[in-house]
């Protein structure tokens, strides 16, 4: 009777250790599977780590190179360069002053865009051919052809220009921000008369006479303005044609970046 129990009994223990054996072997199977999981998600927490320190580096790498132009164009001084430079080791600093430029870069946009159609809307519709106004990189310029300011070898400001400078002064005023240089430039065709003695000479003048009437007759403080003369040195087209050497003589205005407010950015402390 007890071998007979015995008996009995023994293929119950083997059904009972053989289910908890396939029970083992699953979960061993689902372990094994959630660890190769884990493992191929490290990689890729891994391999995006590596993307983003990449990333940082060539950001870094890139402001630093544009740190050093600057300081090596005098146009910051070491200190200012060393106090940049140590924001930018900061990545929360780095970052805020990243997204800082941004901002002002649109807020510049928007004013520039704001100021050209200022412009546009007090010129009317005058000759596009003889006033151009437009914005490239960031800066905005007002060409105005030198048939509309001067006579032929003059320097001495028309009527008609005058009516042009009064429009252009009446936005500049409503902006007392502004400062702006005023530049002449002549074809290359040489020029001699009286005192003046070449294209040099003649591009100055004209430079000179615009800002001389913007102060004296229109009221814009001299202390905003610069005149300087370019001469045939920067043309805009050829000039073996008629019609480029009248494109090339024109006068410009270029209104100026303001570079105090741009650097106090630069130099705000780190966070």
């Amino acid at each position: 009777m007890v071998w007979l129990l015995a008996s009995c009994s023994a293929p119950k223990k083997l059904k009972l250790s053989e289910a908890r054996n396939a029970e083992l072997q699953n979960t061993l199977s689902q372990t094994q599977d959630q660890l190769r999981d884990c493992q191929n998600k490290s990689a890729l927490y891994q391999s995006n780590i590596k993307s983003l320190n990449d990333q940082l580096n060539n950001q870094k790498t890139s402001n630093y190179q544009m740190l050093n132009q600057l300081r090596d164009l005098s146009v910051i001084s070491n200190a200012q360069a060393e106090s940049i430079k140590k924001s930018l080791d900061n990545i929360g600093a780095k970052d805020a002053y990243i997204n800082d430029l941004r901002s002002a870069s649109a807020r510049k946009d928007s004013l520039n865009m704001a100021l050209v159609m200022n412009l546009k809307g007090v010129i009317g519709n005058m000759n596009d051919k003889d006033i151009d106004i437009k914005v490239d990189k960031g800066v905005v310029y007002i060409d105005i052809s030198d048939k509309l300011l001067f006579k032929t070898g003059s320097y001495e400001v028309t009527n008609q220009a005058r009516e042009v400078l009064g429009k252009v002064a009446k936005v500049l005023l409503n902006q007392p921000h502004i400062e702006f240089m005023v530049e002449g430039h002549t074809d290359a065709v040489p020029y001699h008369r009286g005192v003046l003695l070449d294209n040099w000479d003649l591009s100055v003048k004209r430079a000179t006479s615009v800002v001389r009437t913007l102060h004296n007759e229109y009221g814009i403080p001299a202390a905003r303005m610069t005149a300087a003369g370019r001469s045939e040195y920067i043309p805009v087209t050829t000039n073996a044609t008629d019609e480029g050497r009248r494109l090339n003589r024109r006068t410009r205005i270029v209104i100026l970046p303001e570079l105090d407010q741009f650097f106090k950015l630069l130099e705000k402390p780190a966070i």
